[in-house]
């Protein structure tokens, strides 16, 4: 029996994570002609096509996709392994790709990258910054940060701590619109849609005393942005449901207030979330609990006790 091909396995894991054969020849220090001589030497050993290449663009084929995550586990156990070895003073160095939400991200997250480049300087940060969802395997991501009621997967999460949400509206609007005291009163609202929901037309509700409700929503504003509902809800022109870290100070001024205070819409929580697998690159798991804890930290006052 051959022995795998751990090399091609691993480069392939390199142009995954830098979407490019350029970018892995680079990062492994290698020519871009051996990145492709293994892929393809790869591919021939699998007898399946990995990548659809274009002169513009490098994509994952569905066999790709799937076998993504293996080689990236490949990668991770055999730089785990070569750390191990290294005397265990030294520092972790080497890049991390970080996904975080939008607003979230450039208001907490963005702040702490800067903090924790200073205190490893031989740690590079690739911070991509998005509302919408990210395949963390297919597209490399090391640790991604969401803020959501996670489904089951194989993915590992570490939650943080809850997140509080708020059906919000100006007082202008109350005023003229009445304030609803029951989730049905919302179908006769103008209500803001966030578009990356599951479920952006219909919101969910439930009491403490198990009665539930479910609204079909309608508005002038739909988006995949909650900082980008802020400006219509000041003005007056409707209803949204928006994370404490984004109206906490409209809160607090009494530009905004919160309604139906004794209804909630479900279980949310900061998580943060990395590929599936026991082991990381110690650079990862030095981000992890950095994150961990600072976040905890620092966004307190955005978050409700765990």
């Amino acid at each position: 029996m051959k022995l795998p091909d751990f090399e091609a396995w691993a480069v392939f894991a390199s142009v995954v994570e830098h979407r490019s054969f350029s970018g892995a020849a680079d990062a492994l220090g290698v020519s871009k002609a051996t990145v492709s001589k293994a892929i393809s030497r790869l591919e021939q050993r699998l007898g399946t096509t990995l990548f659809h290449r274009t002169s513009r663009r490098l994509t994952l084929t569905d066999s790709g996709r799937g076998l993504a995550e293996r080689a990236q586990g490949i990668l991770a156990q055999g730089q785990e392994a070569e750390e191990a070895a290294l005397d265990a003073a030294s520092a972790p160095a080497g890049l991390v790709r970080v996904a975080a939400p939008l607003t979230f991200g450039s208001k907490r997250v963005a702040p702490l990258m800067a903090e924790f480049m200073a205190a490893h300087p031989g740690i590079r940060i690739d911070l991509h910054l998005s509302d919408a969802f990210i395949d963390i395997v297919g597209e490399g991501i090391d640790v991604a940060v969401r803020i959501a009621e996670l489904p089951d997967s194989s993915l590992r999460a570490r939650r943080i701590a809850p997140v509080t949400g708020y059906i919000v509206g100006s007082t202008a609007y109350f005023e003229k619109h009445g304030r609803p005291r029951h989730p049905a009163d919302l179908a006769h609202h103008a209500c803001f849609a966030y578009t990356n929901s599951a479920h952006p037309d219909a919101w969910r509700f439930r009491k403490a005393g198990g009665e539930e409700a479910v609204v079909r929503i309608e508005g002038p504003l739909r988006t995949n942005n909650g900082d980008a509902m802020l400006a219509a809800l000041r003005a007056g022109l409707g209803i949204a449901v928006l994370p404490d870290f984004i109206v906490r100070d409209d809160l607090a001024a009494g530009t905004l207030e919160a309604v139906l205070e004794d209804w909630s819409m479900g279980s949310s929580a900061l998580h943060l979330v990395t590929p599936p697998g026991t082991l990381r690159p110690a650079r990862v798991e030095a981000l992890m609990e950095f994150l961990a804890v600072r976040l905890k930290e620092n966004c307190s006052e955005y978050l409700s006790p765990a």
